[in-house]
This record gives structure tokens, sequence and C-alpha cells, in this order.
């Protein structure tokens, strides 16, 4: 356990964060319950300890090396799964108001149990994300979203800028295909009143596999975004 939480803090400090060790008990703590929880269902296929202190955690963290997230900030993470990069983010940064949504239910109670044994507040909301941006509650309400969902860009935007206050931003994690990925999200970026604000390349385990893409919002969403989910599929913005 000593040399797990000494090789934990070596690559949490990667992301150029002050990392303590009580927030490095932490991360072991989340890792030991992923595990735990992985083996009676399917949350992640990174299953060996240092892998997920790498792809999921410093993965996560990555995020406030290229935005610095307000303090006090209402920050939803669209499509979740089993928390990332929401919850890193939030064990480093206490302050931030953090929902996590996810259309799955199984994943919501691995949240829930990550929630009691982390000892921290989160809002958990189990929805789809095409459903919950029209509820007034949550809809254009936040001033940060991020997601590290496997859709593509084009769809992640309509996805995730709804639920996004004019002049917040949307943080988007992308692998090693991000750039073809913004080319053909240009049309999804004017539809959806953003502009690109900042973006990022990181080598998080080959070259330029991790990039970090963020979009500000500068006008209001029509109502009509996002659409069903088929119709987005059908025809992507």
């Amino acid at each position: 356990m000593e040399n797990r939480f000494v090789e934990f803090e070596q690559i949490l400090k990667k992301s150029n964060l002050e990392i303590s060790d009580q927030l490095v008990e932490m991360f072991e703590k989340y890792a030991d319950l992923l595990i735990e929880w992985n083996k009676k269902m399917n949350l992640t296929a990174i299953t060996e300890p240092r892998e997920i202190a790498v792809k999921h955690f410093l993965d996560s963290l990555l995020t406030l090396d290229v935005f610095e997230i307000p303090h006090g900030a209402a920050v939803i993470d669209v499509g979740t799964g089993a928390g990332f990069p929401g919850v890193p983010i939030k064990i480093v940064r206490p302050d931030v108001d953090l929902t996590l949504l996810d259309s799955l239910n199984k994943r919501i109670k691995f949240l829930e149990a990550l929630k009691d044994d982390l000892k921290f507040y989160v809002n958990l909301v189990h929805s789809r994300a095409e459903e919950a941006a029209q509820k007034e509650n949550l809809r254009e309400c936040f001033d940060v979203a991020v997601s590290r969902a496997v859709a593509p860009l084009n769809v992640l935007l309509e996805y995730c800028m709804p639920f996004v206050k004019v002049g917040g931003v949307f943080v988007a994690l992308k692998g090693k295909n991000a750039r073809y990925e913004l080319d053909l999200a240009q049309n999804a970026i004017k539809v959806l009143n953003a502009k690109i604000f900042t973006q990022k390349s990181f080598n998080l385990v080959t070259e330029n596999d991790r990039n970090i893409i963020v979009f500000k919002k500068i006008a209001k969403n029509s109502e009509i975004y996002p659409r069903n989910s088929a119709k987005i599929k059908k025809k992507p913005l």
C-alpha cells in the first residue's frame, strides 16, 4: 500500500496541482472502490491501480491545467460514467458545486457509494443528457460543463452546451483525433453559439493522445437543442 501511495502521489503531481497526502488517500479510496465494484458491474476496462491513476485520475486533473474553474462554480459532468472527470476535480477543488449526470442507474448507485465513502456532497442526476438539458433547474444553469464521453465532438457539443450559462464554458476531453473532430464540429460550434476559448494537447501515455478543448458560450441556445438522440444520431450538426 505504501509503495502504491508514493506512486499515486508521483503520478497525480504531474498535473502541476498541489496534491497533499490527504488527497492521495482519497484517490486511493476511489481506486479501491472502483476496482471492488467493477467485479460485479462493468464500470471501466481499466482496473490496474497505476493505469487508473494515469488514465482516469491524472487525465481528469489535466482539465485544471487548461482552464481555471472559478471558485464556487457550478459544474456539471455530462455522461460521467464512474465519475470522470468530475470526481477527481471535486477532490482537489472541494469548493465547486458538482453535478454528475449519467443515464445508467448502476453507475449512479456506484457514485452514491463513492460519495458516502469519500464523505463529500455532489448532486447525482439519473437521466439522458438530452432530456436533462430541457429541465428548468438544469438548463443554462452551469458555469462549467465537462465531459469525457466518447461521442464525436459535434454530438457532444449539442448534448453539453445547453447546460451552460451564457459566458460559461464547456470543457471537452478528447483523444488523439481531436483535430479531425474539431474540423467536423464547425457547424455545431456556430449553431450552438460557442467559440473556442482555448485548447491544449498532452502526452498522457503516447504522444498527443489527450486533447482538451474549451468552448465559451456567447449566446443562449435555441430551445430545439438538444434534439432527441435519434435525430442527433441521424443528422448530427
